[in-house]
């Protein structure tokens, strides 16, 4: 396994003293219920109050200013003492926010993974077990009987629509104006697909940064809806079209673009599949390119981070992949996808890293005959 150097550093060693150990090892088995405690703490706007002020607020204040009563007041701020969300004055029994405190109240990741956890995942993480020995999503029951989670998006209640595409969209917009500069100025891209386009989003900036670019969308029948919903009246919609298609059915072929094709990308699309299904996909995207065609796939990969809190909150993810969203997907390393990749009959031309909060873009062509 290559792993960028921080990683390395931080997961070949141990780095924990014996009681460092013991604490982490009990944090994880009360992992629930601090969760639970920490977003309560968010959502009854204790955490908030506090940060509003410059001495802190006592019990009996955090009850007048949030409603709630002294007994829960107590239990939650003795709990963030003990997670480490807040710190108490002794001699003035004040709470103040702590530096965890503040992270979890205000880092936009941190709040989008945790609203994430909660409305998408938290209930189907129950059934985890039962997902990896079966290699399907047992946790996706909490919703619905649906095979994967992409088919139930267009259905799933309001809020937890929200958080998905929260989640979904926030990782991967941070890295748009970069990867633009890539797809449109590196490579003078003029027609394009978008394989999993969902809601139309990257589309929309393709066709705002490039005047004559066209966008085709590849996406099952109901996300292809969804997005002409989206896109609709929007500067430039009128050149991006859709194609249904379930990209799982092996024997669903990429259309052929008269005048050939530009570029094919893929952005957080393959970690929804397994490598089988990886293949097949890339096999078939092959079959619609010419030898000036490149596929440029852009995902997270676990081991090109720069932090560890990054490669920990990716190899959690593959977690949810696991639980809800199919059952036999993840957040792949460098090495697996250059397998799939190779495997499909094609080429890893270069690799940009560093992309927004962690992307990193594989450019792939055909061989050279």
């Amino acid at each position: 396994m290559q792993l960028f150097p921080p990683l390395e550093k931080a997961y070949t060693k141990e780095h924990l003293t014996a009681r460092e150990a013991q604490a982490r090892a009990e944090f994880i088995a009360w992992g629930p219920v601090v969760f639970q405690a920490s977003r309560l703490m968010i959502k009854f706007g204790i955490l908030d109050a506090i940060s509003q002020t410059k001495d802190g607020l006592t019990r009996a204040e955090l009850c007048e200013r949030t409603g709630l009563s002294d007994y829960a007041v107590k239990c939650l701020t003795e709990a963030g003492l003990c997670i480490g969300l807040i710190l108490v004055d002794t001699s003035t029994d004040r709470f103040k926010l702590s530096k965890m405190g503040w992270f979890l109240l205000n880092d936009p990741a941190t709040r989008v993974n945790m609203d994430f956890n909660h409305d998408v995942n938290y209930e189907g993480w129950f059934h985890l077990e039962e997902a990896l020995k079966e290699g399907r999503p047992a946790g996706l029951k909490h919703f619905g009987s649906w095979p994967t989670i992409y088919e139930a998006l267009s259905e799933l209640p309001p809020q937890v629509q929200k958080s998905w595409f929260g989640f979904d969209h926030f990782y991967s917009d941070t890295s748009f104006p970069e990867a633009l500069e890539i797809v449109f100025g590196k490579y003078k891209t003029r027609s394009l697909y978008d394989v999993g386009g969902n809601t139309g989003k990257w589309a929309l900036q393709c066709v705002g940064h490039d005047a004559e670019v066209e966008v085709t969308i590849l996406d099952l029948p109901q996300q292809i809806k969804m997005m002409q919903e989206n896109t609709a009246g929007k500067p430039g919609a009128e050149r991006i079209s859709g194609y249904g298609i379930n990209l799982l059915d092996q024997n669903a072929l990429f259309p052929q673009r008269e005048g050939g094709l530009d570029a094919i990308w893929m952005s957080q699309f393959l970690d929804c599949f397994s490598g089988e299904e990886i293949i097949s996909i890339l096999t078939r995207a092959k079959n619609a390119m010419t030898a000036d065609t490149r596929i440029f796939i852009m995902e997270t990969l676990w081991d090109r981070q720069r932090f560890e809190t990054a490669a920990f909150c990716l190899t959690m993810t593959s977690l949810y992949f696991t639980a809800l969203a199919n059952g036999n997907s993840k957040m792949y390393n460098t090495e697996d996808m250059t397998s799939y990749v190779e495997a499909a009959g094609l080429t890893v031309e270069t690799i940009f890293d560093g992309l927004g909060q962690g992307h990193s873009i594989m450019v792939c062509k055909k061989p050279a005959p």
